[in-house]
Formats: C-alpha cells, sequence, structure tokens
C-alpha cells in the first residue's frame, strides 16, 4: 500500500516521521543508487510517512529531486519535493510547479534557498525572484486553478522556520514570517536544525498564542564530525551547533564506531523529547549510508519514549546573552519577554525622515493625494516622468537607499530600508533562516535588512507593522521608471492586481 504523507500529517493521532535525502553531483551512480535503496526499505519499514529530497542544497548543482523523486513515488513511498527560488525566475518556477503536479508529486516544501554556490565556471547568478512567502502563495493560486479545471489531486505545501535565532529582532522576524506562510496557503511547517529544547519549544509557545492550528514537524540530524564541522562554523545557514557540542562530537568520533553509537543514542533521545512536548513529527537527515541507522534511531525511540522527561535537561543550551521570546516564571508560565534595544541616531533619524516623507507623498489617502496623482498623470502624459526621476527621484533614492531604480518601491515594508540593495535575497516578506547573530548570511559584516528594520521600528512601538501583511511581488516591468509616478498612478505592486494580492484558498481545498 502507498504511502500518503497528507493523510498521515491531516491524523491526530499519527506522529510523523519524514527522511530527508540529498542526491549528489551524478545523474547515477552509488550515491543515487543508495537513496534509492534507502527510500524502498524506508516503504518496507512503514514507519516513514515520506522522504524528502532537497533542491541544490547550499546552492550548489545537485540531480533534481524532480527526476529521482518520481522513481521513488512509483515505488510507494510518498516524496515531499524541496521547492527553492534561488535559481528560477517566476515563470520557470510556474513551470516546474505545473510538471510536479503532471507528474503526481504533490507534498512541496517551498523555501527561499540557500545563496547560490559554484557551478560550471564559477558563482551561478542568484535568481530570487521570489520568496518563500510569494512562491508559497503561487503554489495556491496553482491549485485553485486546478480545483477549477477539475483535479483532484494538488499541492500540500510546507515551509520551513529556524527557531534557532539568538536575538530578539531575527526570533519576531522569522515568526512573522511564518504566519505570512500559513496565509499564504502553508499547511505544513518543518523546522530547521539545533539543539536547544528551549527554542524548540518557543516555536509551540508562538504558535498557541497566534492560534496557528498547523502541523509542525522537528528536524533532526545524525551528526558526525563531518557535518559538525561547518554547522558550528555557521556555513549551514540557519542551523546552530554550540562549541561545547561540536567538541563533544569530536571527542566521540574519535572512535568511528562509538560515534555512530552516541550520534543514534543523542538523535533518539531528542526525538522522544520532541515528541514528548508535542512536536506532530520528526524530520531526519544525515543519512548517507543505509537505512538501517534510520531503524536504530526509531527502535531506541520506541524504548526510551516512556520516560523522555529524563532526556530533556540534555537539551537545555545554558549560554549568556540569548535571547527568548518566552521566560518561564516561579509558576513555570511563559511570558513574552522583550529585551533592551539600543537605536543608532543615525538610524533613527534616516527611519523618522523617510516615515515623515512617506506619510505626506506617498499616503493615498493624504489631502494631497489626489493632486500628486494629476501631477504624475501629467508628467506620464507629456512623457516627462523622466526628467522627475532623473534630478529628483535618482537622487534622493540613492543617496538615502541606494536605490536599484526597480521601479516599484518596496520600502516602506521594510522599516524604509531598500529590499532590493540592503538584502542580496531581495526579500519582502521578512527574513530568510540564514542570518547568524543578526548579521547577514551572505555579507557576514553587515546586519540584516531585516533586524535593522526591526530595531528601528520597535524603538517606535510600530514592530507589530514589520511583516504584517503578503507583500506582492516585484513587477520587474517597471524597471528604470519612476516609482514615484507608478505608485500614484497604481501601477506597482501596491494597486493590488496580482494573485498574490488576493485571499489564499481555504485549506480544505488547498489539502485536496
Amino acid at each position: 500500500m502507498a504511502r500518503n504523507f497528507n493523510d498521515d500529517i491531516s491524523t491526530p493521532e499519527k506522529f510523523v516521521i519524514t527522511l530527508e535525502l540529498v542526491p549528489g553531483r551524478e545523474s547515477s551512480g552509488r550515491t543515487i543508487d543508495t537513496i534509492n535503496a534507502i527510500s524502498q526499505e524506508a516503504y518496507q519499514d512503514k514507519r516513514i510517512s515520506a522522504v524528502s529530497i532537497t533542491d541544490n542544497p547550499g546552492g550548489n548543482p545537485a540531480l533534481s529531486p524532480d527526476a529521482i523523486g518520481r522513481n521513488i513515488l512509483n515505488c510507494g513511498m510518498d516524496v515531499i519535493v524541496h521547492f527553492t527560488c534561488r535559481d528560477t525566475n517566476r515563470m520557470g518556477m510556474e513551470s516546474r510547479a505545473l510538471q510536479l503536479a503532471h507528474m503526481g508529486m504533490k507534498n512541496i516544501l517551498a523555501l527561499t534557498g540557500d545563496y547560490s554556490g559554484k557551478g560550471f565556471g564559477g558563482r551561478g547568478t542568484p535568481v530570487f525572484d521570489f520568496d518563500s512567502v510569494i512562491l508559497t502563495s503561487m503554489l495556491n493560486d496553482l491549485n485553485r486553478r486546478l480545483i477549477k479545471t477539475g483535479h483532484s489531486s494538488v499541492f500540500v505545501t510546507g515551509c520551513a522556520v529556524s527557531p534557532f535565532k539568538y536575538t530578539e529582532a531575527e526570533t519576531w522576524v522569522q515568526y512573522k514570517k511564518l504566519e505570512r506562510k500559513f496565509e499564504a496557503g502553508a499547511s505544513f511547517t518543518i523546522t530547521q536544525l539545533g539543539y536547544d529544547i528551549d527554542k524548540y519549544e518557543e516555536l509551540l509557545l508562538y504558535k498557541n498564542d497566534r492560534q496557528l492550528d498547523y502541523p509542525a514537524l522537528a528536524s533532526l540530524y545524525l551528526l558526525d564530525k563531518r557535518s559538525a564541522r561547518p554547522m558550528h562554523a555557521g556555513r549551514v545557514p540557519g542551523v546552530h551547533v554550540t562549541k561545547k557540542l561540536f567538541d563533544r562530537v569530536m571527542e566521540e568520533w574519535q572512535d568511528p564506531q562509538e560515534g555512530k553509537k552516541q550520534a543514534i543514542e543523542r538523535t533518539a533521545r531528542l526525538g522522544v523529547v520532541l515528541k514528548g512536548i508535542g512536536y506532530k513529527g520528526i524530520h531526519l537527515g544525515g543519512i548517507h549510508d543505509s537505512f538501517d541507522t534510520v531503524g536504530r534511531i526509531l527502535d531506541r525511540m520506541e524504548e526510551i519514549e516512556h520516560n523522555w522527561q529524563d532526556y530533556r535537561e540534555q537539551f537545555t543550551e545554558d549560554e549568556p546573552n540569548r535571547f527568548y521570546l518566552y521566560k518561564k516564571t516561579a509558576a513555570t508560565k511563559s511570558i513574552p519577554s522583550r529585551d533592551a534595544i539600543k537605536v543608532k541616531l543615525s538610524e533613527n533619524c534616516h527611519y523618522l525622515f523617510l516615515r515623515t516623507a512617506h506619510d505626506l507623498f506617498f499616503d493615498k489617502n493624504a489631502s494631497f493625494a489626489p493632486v500628486y496623482r494629476k501631477i504624475s498623470s501629467s508628467l506620464d502624459k507629456n512623457k516627462a516622468s523622466w526628467v522627475l526621476k532623473r534630478f529628483l527621484e535618482d537622487p534622493f533614492k540613492k543617496m538615502m537607499l541606494s536605490c536599484q531604480s526597480c521601479g516599484d518601491c518596496g520600502i516602506q515594508h521594510v522599516g524604509f530600508l531598500c529590499p532590493e540593495s540592503g538584502c542580496p535575497k531581495h526579500t519582502r516578506n521578512g527574513a530568510c533562516g540564514g542570518s547568524n547573530n543578526g548579521y547577514c548570511e551572505v555579507n557576514p559584516d553587515k546586519l540584516c535588512v531585516w533586524v535593522r528594520a526591526y530595531r528601528r521600528m520597535r524603538k517606535h512601538g510600530e514592530a507589530e507593522k514589520l511583516a504584517c501583511e503578503l507583500v506582492p511581488p516585484r513587477l520587474w516591468e517597471l524597471k528604470d521608471t519612476s516609482s514615484w509616478i507608478n505608485f500614484h498612478l497604481d501601477r506597482d505592486h501596491q494597486g493590488g492586481q496580482q494573485p498574490a494580492a488576493k485571499k489564499p484558498a481555504k485549506q480544505s481545498e488547498a489539502k485536496g
């Protein structure tokens, strides 16, 4: 009998187990044979609901998850296909989605994706036409179209979240983005990897506070010395391995047999603790040799799950200067926590100046809005908008924002900072999961633009406005035109005419 991930994750009493597999940079051979063998054994074992196939992890080329996923699906094992925004534009992404629908692969993990790695001849051009929120919205819109044409099998879209953020700004924006993903049509989430049980629990508390009644799977990983090194060094975006844990793993793996034994035990213990605190399931990675290792982990979990509380303290990380969204009182009740945030005078003045200018000139409910519209219309009809752009708009915005002249300005969504020049992934719906201690995944010497936005808005009690709504994708047809005139003539993304601005389909429809 074929596995059905959507049925399993929708069954209240079912604890779901999924297995992540990573294709290599080859079309056939030992790695692919191993993946196929692990998938077949996972199907025979009957405890695995689906295997997930990564999409060029680390931004480096590998066999497409679509190709190998189809082979696995034909064997009866359900598949979750990772779908990133890094390598193709919106036309390519929609084409790929239609291909997946045609091939019968409906479980999608929608991701913004790691920044581009190296391919033939060097680093590839990072596309990032969409972020994960807009991708989820696109898949949801495609669901509507499929339903209207009589299709019963539609996409079940999941999303990722990284709870392992240790500054207030990163934590807040990460969870706000999660809300936008659910609003856009996501029906489940999978966490990034970490070993801090308080952060794992923080996500559940936030979901409960915000009434986000969607299943969450927690990532686990068979941690060996080869994988622990880049994870500890911060080279795997969103993943957190402390120095203490790293040193312990290095010591354990001095004897490979002992190292693997300890890795299996650690993974099993964390798995039962996560099940005990309320996760819907686990998402297991780091399996590269055979399914036997998976079986040993699951067997051990079954042996020790009755006393999972005994292992919780092993995953409590007592590190200084870490932010947790909730703090526990003496009565063990969790209450929201806040840190003191300092904002540079220059940042504060920049924000206040641009916010005031926006309220005066770019609020369609402002008193002079009809006047601005008439002026814009006149300049546009007389083909004189270039005068405004060249002599006023460009000098002002380049000086204040390092403007990229996209013609579809999104600064009002990011605390009056530019998402095009300020974010290498051009995200307009909240930060990606790759920031580290507030700094950008791609440019580690610069603060994440969303961290900057949160700090300046939090100072003025406006943090709730940040990432509070789904922002439609950038309109590329407006490139090198006046964003000021486009705004007043309703040509930009704020005109509300795009599919991404429509209300998402009901969850029951999205699940088919």
